[in-house]
């Protein structure tokens, strides 16, 4: 008996692991998706200055349509396997936000999306969707892309440190609120924190700590906010401390 339990924990916590390295990978495919998205387009607007929105706008939609979308996530996706394993990452989960960003940049993330624009752009091109000036113009002006994804990135991974911090502080504030059995002042900071979590990269601590709160917060609200627990709940006290 105790050896099938030992093996349904094991597979319990395999389990996790692959959850949570599934919502980080599809965290990072989305947000830097979009970054690198937004750079792409900033870029050739600062390249092609004389072109009216429209045309600019064809141009990007030719580049998603002939790859560059399904190319932007196989890019990040590689980045982040090569970067774990640069890291010396082997568990495939990552434990906070410096992690995600020391990944990404030892992937060659960069590198990517400069090999994939020149391969989708030579693609438009070769089939008559844009002139072979514009063509060049984008391929040889590219560092003004590759500028715009890498300061996007850092400003991203720089809001994802300062939502973590922030969270941390509601969590703490909550913590101490709790102790006072304050629940006015512990609904101000469980609102905060349960607005700051929607868009916070999936980091195990940071949810664990996070869902803990929400079962105290919920558990004391729906009892008339009377702060006598059981033991069971107690024991998630327990568990922030």
């Amino acid at each position: 008996m105790e050896i099938e339990n030992l093996e349904k924990n094991n597979n319990l916590e395999m389990e996790n692991n692959l959850n949570v390295e599934n919502e980080q990978k599809s965290f990072l495919e989305t947000t830097l998706g979009k970054t690198i998205n937004t750079a792409v387009d900033i870029g050739i607007r600062a390249l092609l200055p004389d072109f009216i929105d429209e045309q600019v706008i064809n141009i990007k939609d030719n580049l998603l349509e002939y790859g560059l979308k399904d190319g932007i996530t196989k890019t990040i996706d590689d980045a982040i396997d090569l970067g774990k394993s640069a890291i010396g990452i082997f568990t495939g989960n990552f434990e906070n936000v410096s992690q995600m960003q020391s990944a990404v940049e030892s992937g060659g993330l960069i590198d990517g999306v400069s090999t994939l624009l020149d391969t989708v752009v030579d693609k438009v091109s070769d089939a008559g969707l844009i002139s072979n000036n514009v063509a060049r113009t984008i391929k040889q002006g590219k560092n003004v892309i590759l500028n715009n994804v890498e300061s996007n990135i850092e400003n991203t991974f720089n809001k994802q440190y300062e939502a973590i911090e922030n969270i941390d502080n509601y969590i703490n504030s909550w913590k101490n609120s709790f102790e006072k059995q304050d629940f006015t002042a512990m609904e101000k900071e469980y609102e905060k924190l349960e607005e700051q979590m929607k868009d916070i990269a999936p980091i195990t601590k940071t949810i664990e700590e996070a869902k803990t709160i929400e079962v105290l917060h919920n558990l004391i609200k729906n009892n008339g906010q009377d702060f006598n627990l059981s033991n069971e709940q107690l024991e998630l006290v327990e568990k922030l401390k």
